[in-house]
């Protein structure tokens, strides 16, 4: 009886593409993908919900409040309307006293795109297993991102700063720049809702490059090499990607509408 089990269980075929559902399997790649890209995909879809909501916040709350009337020429900060961008992120590192609005953002805007180029390239050469040309536009990736940190930093102590002229408070005295209980912009949740969504953002762009710079040491430890394979970069490259694609929304409802 037990010689013929053992003959029945032997001769059972056994396909190569057979659904592998043994406790420690880990069960089929769904859409040919791995499951370290598949969870990255379903962490960047929680963080655009995240994202989402902010932004949908910040243009409920701007809706709310007043919007100044009169002719461009005549406008000045006040807490009884929304202050306009163009107003208020006219600075450029270099040029003091020059009226340039959006051009600063606009460089930086224009720095996290160049970013994901160089990512893209990055991803590539991981595809070409060419490990210099990876680290060469890894490390490319990881200038423009501290370029981008940089000139984000200087916008928040600008903004923090102030422009020259103060804006009157209700009691008469003057106030220059802004912190998280008020600002010399427009209405406080300006400022605070400023903060909150750039730094947030912010946070994700530091978050990517201390990523690139571990991907960055681990190519050239040849970490990569020996798994055979630089799915780690184009894991790392996702979520660049869609920091920079983050940016482009919060430049269009913060900056630009």
């Amino acid at each position: 009886m037990a010689h013929s089990t053992t003959l029945e269980s032997s001769s059972t075929p056994i396909y190569a593409d057979a659904p592998r559902t043994g406790t420690w399997d880990g069960g089929n790649e769904p859409f040919k993908a791995s499951y370290g890209k598949l969870m990255m995909w379903f962490f960047l879809l929680s963080d655009a919900f995240t994202f989402g909501a902010f932004l949908t916040a910040y243009g409920m709350i701007r809706h709310k409040h007043g919007v100044f009337t009169g002719t461009a020429d005549k406008f000045h900060f006040s807490s009884a309307w929304w202050p306009v961008p163009e107003k208020v992120f006219n600075a450029f590192p270099g040029f003091h006293g020059v009226d340039l609005p959006l051009a600063f953002v606009a460089l930086m805007t224009m720095i996290l795109i160049f970013s994901s180029v160089t990512m893209v390239l990055a991803v590539e050469a991981g595809h070409r297993m060419d490990k210099a040309d990876v680290q060469k536009w890894l490390l490319w990736t990881i200038l423009f991102g501290a370029m981008f940190l940089s000139s984000q930093a200087w916008e928040w102590s600008h903004f923090i700063g102030g422009h020259t002229e103060p804006t009157m408070m209700a009691d008469g005295t003057p106030f220059y720049g802004a912190n998280l209980a008020m600002n010399q912009y427009g209405p406080p949740l300006f400022g605070d809702l400023f903060f909150f969504i750039t730094g947030f953002h912010g946070t994700h762009v530091f978050s990517g490059v201390c990523l690139l710079v571990w991907s960055f040491i681990a190519t050239t430890n040849g970490t990569f090499e020996k798994r055979g394979h630089y799915e780690m970069v184009e894991k790392i490259g996702l979520y660049w990607h869609f920091v920079d694609l983050v940016w482009v929304f919060v430049f269009t409802f913060f900056y630009l509408v």
